[in-house]
């Protein structure tokens, strides 16, 4: 078995006196893609902020590969090995899919890596157009492109399907496990579209209120009650 990549233990995070995480643990191994599931407001998105570092802890604990990032800010942990594809995508729409990659290189990269094309080939074809001027599938695989352009350890992916195409979604489930296959990555994704979940997760969380009340992996997944879970 693979060993843990990313441990999270007991993290609590608020807005002001609110708190939206509680005391909430998981963990993912190398290699693996982790689906974390739950309606909207359930704190998938803080959860994800507060990994990176764009939203602070109140207590807990953020490791890599053993190292506590909890504390650093988000630069330093990109540096460390965490890449971060935010909702929304974010791209920056007037530069072009070029230099919106190379806004992820480390300091001393100066070219885009080819194998980034490969896993993307449209974004070659399109690398002088602007980013703004992309569809929404296009954008995504752009914001995805310019994460792994700092060579992480573990990406995390924020809603990536919202404003795709059903056609596109299954594309994209496709090359993220290519990446995963051919990188050496591990994943943490949240999402709400279950078929999407389904066709790309080894392991399936469920969030609830700030809390997981739920767990299985993909060879084990009982959908019906997935979907009762995800209905409620």
């Amino acid at each position: 078995m693979n060993e843990e990549l990313l441990t999270v233990e007991a993290l609590r995070v608020c807005y002001g006196e609110s708190e939206v995480i509680g005391r909430l643990s998981l963990s993912a191994r190398q290699n693996e893609i982790v689906a974390l599931m739950g309606l909207n407001g359930m704190g998938k998105t803080s959860l994800m902020k507060a990994l990176i570092g764009l939203l602070p802890a109140r207590a807990g604990s953020i490791r890599l590969s053993g190292r506590e990032l909890g504390g650093s800010p988000p630069h330093e942990r990109v540096r460390h090995g965490l890449g971060y594809v935010p909702q929304g995508r974010m791209v920056f729409p007037t530069l072009s899919v070029e230099e919106n990659i190379k806004t992820g290189l480390g300091d001393k990269e100066r070219r885009v890596p080819e194998h980034l094309y490969r896993f993307f080939p449209v974004l070659k074809e399109m690398r002088r157009r602007r980013a703004g001027n992309l569809s929404g599938g296009q954008q995504q695989q752009l914001a995805i492109a310019r994460a792994l352009a700092s060579r992480p350890r573990v990406l995390l992916l924020d809603e990536p399907t919202e404003g795709i195409q059903p056609s596109i979604i299954k594309d994209l489930a496709v090359q993220l496990k290519q990446i995963r296959d051919q990188e050496g990555l591990t994943i943490l994704v949240s999402e709400q579209v279950l078929s999407f979940a389904l066709r790309v997760a080894d392991r399936v969380l469920v969030m609830a209120r700030g809390a997981l009340v739920h767990e299985s992996p993909r060879e084990s997944l009982d959908e019906a009650k997935l979907g009762a879970l995800l209905s409620i």
